[in-house]
């Protein structure tokens, strides 16, 4: 690699703490609001006169979630013998996060062959390199049909409350639906993508035209489906708010059919070539036993870090972060070689920009002036393209982000845009409180709540374990691994959970749960080890990744396991292999 030039390097640094500044609000994550508060919570896939009889029943095992997280669980579950147990989710349907998003365009930017799990156990071929949210919906469907997941799950169904009875060691779960179940062991997986946020819109209500958040988008008024064209927008005029994931995807589609279409940008995504392509099957056929969990270890190895492994992926994601995602700086030489990197890698990203939006003022504004760790990165192969458009226009907030929202449209900067149809693409709750996200706060030993014994964040065991809460285990990477391959994440929680619960099972052990010291212990290995993340979040502008810029003790408990997901995994198999079960 060329040495980057020290003045373009300090240049850009300065121009990172300066993007910096405009966005880093003091409410932090305060500043969104949930899509109850403006009635657009509403499930459109669902039926709404769906009613069924309340349950009364006592299992070993209760999870709340069914996405990629809790059908992990249940499937490990049913690995070691256990079939007591119970799936509760809101949604109508398995699919998780991938049952809300439906819009068009959506697709998952991690590769199918690793990031649709047990693909070996059902068979399954994905279509393509990079799944739809379709393919990826209907492959949640067939892993509830291949492993029986149907007859344990309870669809369109919210816990009401959740309480521990430490004499007869079980928890009592009641339901909004009139459900009583008595479980052993809960497990909330609830997921992180799946309470979407709304911006903190001063005259939000006030708006006059039709608005929906991306996970609740209404076909009925767009016309089409997640393939087809959407026709009934041709002489609409519709805004779009946020430039995150979910833009990028969004906006080719707009663009195709909308008469206008308005982009308002807080922060530019960083967007790469995707290079789409269908599965061979000749290739997948040829895969030897046991591939998708090395390919899955080969991923995460080669994108934190690991030079040495051969990249068997070799996408967007690998090429971005082949080196330096895991490596602690010890020296300045160290620190500097990791900034020029950092540098290079953000540079490509800017350069494309230029090659691809014809108007130089427009590509100045799409240009992402932060480092590649601070905003997930994103690929796609139409998302720039659909500025050189007539009918595609780019609001650029200049980081403020819109503030202000008249009954015709959004104001910025004093000017109104009236719109038709304004679109939320603002993401989702993913580091507020976990009984935020839960919708209900559960109860433990000695009537403690959750929220009361988090208040100040998560307390906890490698992330999965916490004191006063027995058999309460959380999926979650709050504290815990993290991996740009979720769902490798998730299959590591799983069996370390479904682990746990088999091992007190048999072993007689009514409760596990972690202590005070162990708490205490692990959040100082945790800050111990991520001085160096900490610093480079605070160059980062504004995301869900360092909690819109909060520099608080609820942002430090809110940290990940600092090492890589497989120095995490590593670390639990060595927990687990002690047989002490130390810290419980």
């Amino acid at each position: 690699m060329t040495p980057t030039d020290p003045s373009s390097l300090a240049a850009a640094k300065a121009r990172y703490d300066g993007e910096r500044a405009k966005r880093v609000r003091d409410e932090g994550v305060g500043q969104y609001h949930s899509l109850n508060e403006y009635h657009l919570d509403q499930d459109p896939w669902a039926d709404p006169n769906f009613t069924r009889d309340p349950i009364i029943e006592e299992v070993e095992v209760v999870i709340l979630g069914g996405g990629f997280a809790g059908m992990l669980a249940a499937t490990d579950l049913l690995r070691r013998g256990i079939t007591s147990f119970r799936i509760i989710e809101k949604a109508a349907d398995f699919g998780g996060t991938w049952y809300w998003n439906r819009y068009p365009g959506c697709m998952c930017d991690v590769d199918a062959t690793i990031y649709l799990p047990l693909l070996e156990e059902t068979g399954y071929m994905p279509t393509e390199r990079y799944a739809s949210a379709a393919e990826i919906f209907a492959y949640c469907q067939l892993l509830g049909r291949h492993f029986g997941l149907y007859e344990h799950a309870l669809f369109q169904t919210e816990i009401e409350s959740l309480k521990w009875d430490d004499d007869a060691k079980r928890w009592d779960l009641v339901s909004k639906r009139g459900d009583q179940i008595r479980t052993q062991f809960f497990i909330a997986a609830g997921g992180l993508m799946h309470k979407a946020k709304l911006p903190g819109i001063e005259g939000i209500e006030l708006f006059e035209g039709k608005a929906f958040h991306t996970t609740r988008w209404d076909y009925d008024y767009t016309g089409g489906s997640p393939t087809e064209s959407m026709d009934h927008l041709r002489d609409k005029v519709v805004g779009i708010i946020g430039t995150g994931a979910t833009s990028v995807q969004v906006v080719p589609q707009l663009a195709r059919t909308a008469k206008e279409v308005y982009v308002f940008q807080r922060t530019p995504s960083a967007v790469g070539v995707r290079a789409q392509m269908p599965i061979d099957p000749e290739w997948f056929r040829s895969l030897p036993p046991g591939w998708q969990q090395e390919r899955m270890r080969n991923f995460t190895e080669v994108v934190t870090g690991n030079t040495e492994e051969v990249d068997q992926v070799g996408d967007g994601w690998t090429a971005a972060m082949r080196v330096d995602t895991q490596t602690i700086p010890t020296t300045d030489e160290q620190r500097a070689e990791l900034e020029s990197i950092d540098f290079e890698v953000m540079e490509g990203f800017r350069r494309r920009v230029d090659e691809v939006i014809e108007d130089k003022e427009t590509a100045e504004k799409l240009k992402p002036w932060y480092g590649k760790h601070c905003k997930r990165l994103c690929f796609h192969d139409e998302y720039l393209q659909s500025f050189n458009l007539p009918n595609v226009h780019l609001v650029d907030t200049d980081g403020r982000g819109v503030r202000e929202m008249s009954a015709a449209g959004p104001i910025v900067d004093g000017k109104e845009f009236p719109l038709d149809l304004l679109i939320f693409a603002s993401g989702f709750e993913v580091t507020t409180g976990l009984v935020d996200r839960l919708g209900f706060d559960p109860v433990g030993r000695d009537d403690v709540l959750l929220s009361e014994r988090w208040h100040d964040g998560t307390h906890s065991l490698h992330g999965v374990i916490t004191a006063e809460f027995p058999n309460l285990f959380v999926v979650s990477f709050i504290q815990a691994g993290f991996g740009l391959n979720f769902v490798h994440f998730l299959s590591e929680s799983a069996n370390h959970i479904t682990w746990l619960i088999k091992h007190c099972l048999t072993q007689g052990i009514a409760s596990i749960e972690a202590t005070v010291e162990a708490e205490d212990e692990w959040l100082q290995t945790l800050w111990k080890r991520s001085g160096a993340i900490a610093q480079y979040n605070k160059t980062c502008t504004p995301s869900y990744g360092n909690s819109e810029g909060a520099r608080t003790m609820l942002a430090a408990r809110g940290a990940v396991y600092p090492g890589s997901l497989l120095a995490y995994a590593a670390l639990l198999d060595d927990w687990r292999n002690a047989g002490t079960l130390e810290g419980t």
